[in-house]
């Protein structure tokens, strides 16, 4: 991956120790698997709630792990260079773990956002976000946008 927007976690800390005194950081996290417009809108919402974005994308095997053997659709590099190239998107950082809690504990945001959808008891980092001052927010979903929906209503129709 030799997108700019792509770091690994060093890169990623090397940049924000220059930036992270003046700007408000968010954290968001997912499989990204189809990009859709409700993962648009989220994304957009969750970039305007600070001033740079980070998006934590799960690698292959994770989303495997998470979603089943017929998952990803898109391999880690397709769906990081998309999500790179959104607007709204500062910096995207791969991880292998299921869970995004590494990457939180960190890159410490400042806000940490969530579907709408998520239980703030199951919003991994939540507690340790709040712990230093931070923020969770838990952004709407976009009516009727799903990957998986979308998943299915694709092998439907096949």
């Amino acid at each position: 991956m030799t997108d700019p927007k792509i770091l690994s976690l060093p890169d990623i800390l090397r940049k924000l120790k220059r930036l992270a005194s003046r700007k408000k950081i968010v954290f968001t996290n997912g499989c990204f698997d189809i990009l859709h417009r409700g993962h648009v809108e989220y994304l957009t919402r969750a970039r305007a709630a600070g001033d740079i974005l980070i998006v934590g994308v799960n690698s292959n095997a994770s989303v495997r792990r998470l979603k089943g053997s017929g998952r990803p659709l898109q391999p880690l590099a397709d769906r990081a260079a998309v999500l790179a190239g959104l607007a709204a998107v500062d910096f995207v950082i791969p991880f292998s773990e299921d869970t995004p809690g590494r990457l939180i504990r960190k890159i410490q945001p400042d806000i940490l956002v969530k579907g709408a959808d998520w239980k703030n008891a199951d919003i991994v980092g939540a507690e340790f976000v709040r712990s230093y001052g931070g923020r969770v927010v838990r952004i709407p979903l976009t009516p009727g946008r799903s990957t998986s929906r979308l998943i299915e209503k694709i092998r439907k129709s096949r």
